[in-house]
């Protein structure tokens, strides 16, 4: 079931329904339907170590009710998608991308060895999925008498009733840790929805989603995330665990630290206007190439253009550079994180 998106003819009707989603997202509250993302449900006495094992973040340490963002990663350290898990009584929940989640379902059946014991299903279609973007989230959770959540850590999750339908809620909209989501079930996600436009949340469809992605800088798989690029490039630090024990990719991303492997770093770029993914990233003093850009939208307001890219790691923030004839500077984003021994 899909109930995001606003019925509007002409493209002009749509420019501004998405322009105010976005301002919602940005500076109020938007809701966004991302039932179309896949969940994966893993369950068995020994889920919390398959995962440790098979994903960069320490589920070792966490316990029912948390959360946190894992990466998966080939042996060679090159990302195949970020999840956002949920730690529950028991199983634990992953919301992968869209376009990840049937792979990454068979690629974790291929490594449940005969002794294990962990089930791992495919739940994408038996739940939704809304989250609430925005600093005015709080708002919305207060009026419906949850605000028990505001100010816990990111992830944090509880269940809940909403409307007298059940739902579970998690601290953090996946683009950023702050606003909330909601897990439910077909069945009650048309009431639920209602009910958060009914206390002000603007709803905001999959092309705007899209632009707010880029906006806040969070890589998404075939873009940011290919067998290009490894984990640390693409600025997730922050949901790779540097002390634990062996998992896959490990090594190399030791090797990558040690030895300092990371060539490249993932940045924000303001442009001029708009220019194509896929297209080279040039200095502007001697037009030698830097980089690629991964991603491009429109900004928050007219005549703003925003891209993600890969670049060089001695190229650093404020450079100007070029793609194409458009020019561009390199910005800081959101949702990225980078240690300070690998900024320029």
């Amino acid at each position: 079931m899909t109930t995001v998106g606003v019925e509007t003819g002409s493209y002009a009707e749509q420019s501004v329904t998405n322009d105010l989603a976005i301002s919602a997202a940005l500076s109020g509250v938007a809701v966004a339907d991302l039932t179309r993302f896949g969940r994966i449900r893993v369950t068995g006495d020994d889920r919390s170590q398959f995962l440790h094992n098979q994903t960069t973040a320490k589920f070792d340490s966490l316990t029912e009710g948390e959360g946190c963002d894992t990466v998966f990663v080939t042996p060679t350290a090159r990302t195949i998608d970020i999840a956002h898990a949920w730690i529950m009584k028991n199983a634990i929940m992953l919301l992968v991308s869209p376009s990840t989640g049937i792979s990454i379902s068979e690629m974790l059946q291929k490594y449940i060895f005969y002794a294990d014991k962990v089930e791992v299903h495919d739940i994408s279609k038996q739940t939704c999925f809304f989250v609430l973007v925005g600093p005015k989230s709080n708002e919305v959770m207060k009026a419906l008498k949850l605000d028990d959540l505001i100010g816990k850590p990111y992830g944090t999750h509880r269940h809940y009733t909403v409307d007298g339908m059940p739902v579970t809620i998690g601290v953090g909209s996946v683009l950023c840790r702050d606003g909330f989501s909601f897990l439910l079930s077909p069945s009650s996600s048309r009431a639920v929805w209602k009910v958060l436009l009914n206390l002000g949340a603007i709803p905001m469809d999959a092309n705007t989603w899209e632009r707010l992605r880029v906006l806040q800088g969070r890589p998404a798989p075939g873009k940011e995330l290919t067998h290009d690029f490894n984990v640390l490039e693409a600025g997730l630090w922050d949901a790779v665990s540097l002390d634990k024990g062996c998992y896959k990719g490990q090594e190399t991303i030791a090797r990558l630290i040690t030895y300092g492997g990371v060539k490249q770093k993932l940045w924000g770029i303001k442009l001029s206007g708009a220019a194509e993914p896929g297209s080279s990233i040039t200095i502007v003093e001697d037009g030698k190439k830097v980089g690629v850009l991964t991603s491009y939208s429109i900004g928050r307001e007219e005549g703003e253009h925003l891209g993600l890219g890969y670049v060089k790691k001695q190229v650093g923030l404020g450079e100007q550079v070029c793609i194409g004839d458009v020019l561009g500077t390199l910005v800081d984003v959101p949702f990225l994180s980078h240690p300070p021994s690998v900024t320029p």
